[in-house]
């Protein structure tokens, strides 16, 4: 029975570490639809991983330096993999250059330093390679999950990652400096090495920790956009508009500024859907979704208040000015119209505008009047603004 070294033990767990989670990966490969392609490359690196380090334990012994060159093209392999899985995850696919150019390096130097007396090049070229995958996929994953999932802590995730490029970055030092005691060093069973492989076991399960967290957090990210966001069009859904209208209201009460509100109604979607069909009604929603969005300042909330009706929060904004933009918007919908199999499909909007009267005035008398707004430009012809101003005040009405 073959006997094995603390070092070589110590390896052997990593690896089977690395076979069961690469199971784990596929498994939820199965699960994950949108993460999917990256759940693969994630158990393809993980095995690539189990693999790279049995066949490391295995060509410790003198005279199998093919074996010990397989194991080094793994390892980066693997990195590569993992990078590329990262990729997946985020949706943002890269060429292939820079990885082509990392395993063109990796692999001349393995092929140049199966000669024994070029062992320290091989470990340099390998061990630089790996360091520069190890920080380029940290820098990856901290970035994308800071601009794509606004995790603050998105810079966590690349410890791992930066403390294994540090790790092989010192090695690669090493074996520039010292190329004639590198090799043995690698593969003696010291403490130094002893402790590095029980190292590498335990940021090896934080890393694949991370990649769960990851996964994991996207979904609450998911989740938490999908009980606030309308599924069809992309805008804020009703509750989370109403929960903007509360908000707006505490901060006007304390600012003393005033704020208004559109209500907007597709003019007779009912029979866009009849004679178009349902496809072309839910076309002509993320149409004028788009429409409003694009026409609105960064402070300003849109949302779908229900069916065909939409809300538009204009903090800041008196009711003259509320005005001037309804009336824009309608002119807007009205010019550009949405396509359907190349053919426009009309469509125009009735808008209702009030504005918060003060600090006595409730947010559901406020609705109220935007509402009768609306109710009176759907009454009067459609396809105009009506102004319900606070109590006291002459009303308005824009027609073209």
């Amino acid at each position: 029975m073959p006997s094995f070294s603390a070092t070589e033990i110590a390896f052997l767990m990593v690896a089977c570490q690395q076979a069961v989670l690469a199971f784990g990966w596929l498994a939820g490969a199965a699960l994950m639809v949108e993460s999917r392609r990256a759940a693969l490359h994630w158990a393809l690196y993980a095995a690539l991983s189990a693999v790279s380090l049995v066949l490391f334990v295995v060509s410790v012994k003198p005279g199998i330096e093919p074996l010990r060159a397989l194991a080094n093209l793994c390892i980066v392999v693997s990195l590569v993999v993992l990078q590329r899985g990262v990729w997946a995850f985020f949706a943002c696919p890269r060429p292939w250059l820079w990885h082509a150019a990392v395993l063109a390096a990796a692999g001349a130097a393995t092929w140049y330093g199966l000669d024994p007396a070029n062992g320290a090049w091989r470990v340099a070229i390998v061990s630089g390679a790996l360091s520069a995958l190890c920080l380029s996929v940290g820098w990856d994953m901290q970035r994308e999950a800071r601009a794509r999932m606004e995790l603050r802590w998105g810079a966590v995730l690349s410890v791992p990652l930066l403390l294994g490029g540090l790790v092989f970055g010192l090695r690669a030092g090493r074996a520039m400096v010292s190329p004639g005691t590198i090799v043995a060093e690698v593969t003696a069973d010291s403490a130094l090495n002893v402790s590095a492989a029980f190292s590498y076991l335990v940021l090896a399960l934080v890393f694949q920790l991370t990649l769960v967290a990851l996964v994991v957090t996207r979904g609450v990210v998911e989740l938490r956009r999908a009980s606030r966001y309308d599924a069809l069009t992309g805008l804020l859904n009703r509750r989370a508009a109403q929960e903007a209208l509360e908000d707006e209201l505490q901060r006007s009460r304390r600012l003393g500024e005033p704020f208004s509100v559109l209500m907007i109604d597709a003019d007779h979607f009912k029979s866009i859907n009849d004679v178009h069909g349902h496809a072309v009604g839910d076309r002509a929603l993320q149409h004028l979704g788009t429409l409003l969005s694009a026409q609105m300042r960064d402070i300003d909330r849109v949302g779908r208040w229900g069916g065909e009706e939409f809300i538009v929060l204009l903090p800041g904004t008196p009711l003259a000015q509320a005005q001037e933009v309804a009336e824009r918007l309608r002119e807007r919908t009205q010019s550009l119209p949405p396509r359907w199999q190349e053919r426009a499909v009309p469509l125009t909007v009735s808008l209702g505008v009030s504005q918060w009267a003060g600090p006595s005035d409730e947010l559901a008398a406020l609705m109220a009047r935007a509402d009768a707004a609306l109710y009176r430009a759907k009454a009067n012809g459609r396809n105009r603004v009506e102004v319900e101003p606070p109590p006291g005040a002459p009303r308005v009405s824009v027609v073209r």
